[in-house]
């Protein structure tokens, strides 16, 4: 059998024949001379969540060891709106665990994500990819585990529809083609994506499709593996990237906007969680979610309302968090429970041989499967800024094992079903809400800031940003502004169609 070094998908991982997280400087100068590579991206996340690019071409051994050690300088104040034009320059140095060959250039290309460090080469305090970094080291100070996270990447691909074997409304979840339409341009996304060194677990079509003014949207979405943190905030803004990229040369288009439509299904960018002590999910004790657990979630419901200012970064994502729409409301949790805000997924606790009952032919086999054990915050979409937003969840988690009596919120703030149903109208009149615009989610931040602020975690300068950016917005009535108004809902998603 194949270890998984030889059998990578990352073509530079099986020719060093070493994991990602090894690379070297070395390393890389070995793989772009030894395949003629002519040219280098320096990638980048800004304010505005996109990966940005700095294109190099080779001139020769001397400059590549030049850019690879020392990095370059770039303008920070057209990156971030926190960073002044009179002091803006930043450098942007490579992490060489990032390589990955660029599937979309003409010319041989190997990409590298950046950090940004200051004038005083210490890294900028401010810049997400840095906050989450700050995030994830107290946590570890806190509570002596590690957290690690993974997204479910949900998108709309949009393409001319040409009225055959038409899917059902809203009835997409897993279709198979050809009442699916998307399933090879998924698929090959998630080539890409794997090529890039992301972690794929799979790729299905959602529930949502529809037809409109001569053109199928159809809802997919690609969900990753459990990986740290950190990482798995730079394989979602790789993933972005790349699938961006490949609609747009396969003449499709596709939109990670939280709501496209009015009664249609909304995208959202749930994020999984799971903390680890040497090696071992915390998740579960004996077959059931352990006390650690129940503490993390306990923090994720004291500051829900805020994380949205993380997670929901535009108007359109408060159109999505409504009632019936597999999209929570209210600040609640629950075990596979999908109208919940954090829901706790299928375990594999059953301690059951399902697979020798399915396939007679196969011995038993009764093996752990305890650490596929996560948690899942339902509320954040497309629009996030992945490392704000990871880091912001990070902090939330953490703060469970700082509150007075985390398990007493986690038991008054568990239900047993849908929320919605009458049997629960009591309980949900007792639940906090979630903000229904930038402009209250902004109010939610600012009275919890000093959580996110602490430990260093959060700059002042960072959050004093979120702020302007979401109540610039000024939409804090603009659920009703625009509940009888079809023209300006069609306005609002041409604008945020292309958001984060």
């Amino acid at each position: 059998m194949r270890n998984s070094i030889e059998y990578a998908a990352n073509p530079i991982v099986v020719e060093l024949q070493k994991d990602h997280t090894m690379f070297t400087k070395e390393d890389i100068i070995h793989y772009i001379v030894s395949h003629q590579i002519r040219f280098v991206n320096f990638m980048y996340p800004a304010g505005d969540g996109r990966l940005k690019t700095l294109n190099f071409v080779i001139n020769d051994l001397d400059y590549l060891d030049l850019i690879l050690t020392g990095g370059e300088r770039v303008d920070g104040s057209s990156l971030f709106n926190f960073i002044p034009s009179g002091s803006s320059d930043l450098y942007v140095i490579p992490r060489f665990r990032t390589a990955f060959l660029d599937p979309f250039s003409a010319q041989p290309t190997l990409c590298m994500l950046c950090s940004f460090f200051n004038r005083d080469g210490q890294l900028l305090e401010s810049s997400p990819e840095n906050t989450l970094r700050k995030a994830t080291k107290a946590f570890h100070d806190v509570t002596g585990m590690h957290f690690q996270a993974m997204g479910e990447l949900e998108f709309y691909v949009i393409r001319p529809n040409d009225n055959r074997f038409n899917a059902v409304d809203q009835h997409g979840y897993h279709e198979s083609g050809p009442f699916s339409k998307g399933g090879e341009f998924r698929k090959l996304c998630m080539e890409y994506l794997a090529q890039a060194g992301c972690s794929i677990k799979y790729g299905h079509s959602e529930v949502g499709n529809f037809i409109e003014d001569g053109f199928n949207y159809e809802q997919n979405e690609i969900e990753f593996l459990p990986v740290p943190a950190r990482e798995a905030a730079d394989q979602l803004s790789i993933a972005k990237w790349c699938i961006r990229n490949l609609a747009y040369r396969e003449g499709v288009n596709v939109t990670f906007a939280p709501k496209i439509t009015k009664g249609k299904a909304g995208s959202g960018l749930h994020i999984h969680m799971r903390m680890l002590k040497d090696g071992v999910n915390q998740m579960l004790v004996n077959g059931e979610l352990s006390d650690t657990a129940r503490t993390a979630i306990a923090g994720m419901m004291d500051v829900a309302q805020s994380i949205t200012a993380f997670g929901n970064k535009n108007p359109m994502s408060y159109f999505r968090l409504v009632p019936h729409q597999e999209a929570p409301t209210n600040v609640c949790w629950g075990i596979s429970n999908r109208s919940a805000l954090v829901r706790v997924p299928l375990g594999w606790t059953t301690k059951v041989d399902m697979l020798s009952q399915a396939n007679p032919q196969e011995n038993k086999d009764m093996r752990d499967l305890s650490n596929k054990q996560t948690v899942e915050m339902r509320s954040p979409d497309g629009s996030a800024d992945v490392y704000q937003l990871i880091a912001g969840l990070c902090v939330a988690c953490r703060h469970g094992f700082e509150m007075e009596h985390p398990l007493d919120v986690a038991q008054q703030t568990f239900v047993d079903g849908d929320i919605h149903d009458e049997a629960h109208r009591e309980q949900l009149s007792r639940l906090k809400e979630l903000p229904d615009s930038c402009a209250a989610s902004a109010d939610c931040l600012e009275r919890q800031r000093a959580i996110f602020e602490q430990h260093g975690v959060f700059s002042p300068l960072m959050i004093d940003a979120i702020l302007a950016d979401l109540r610039s917005f000024n939409d804090r009535t603009l659920r009703a502004d625009v509940a009888s108004d079809p023209e300006a809902m069609e306005k609002l998603v041409k604008r945020f169609i292309h958001c984060g």
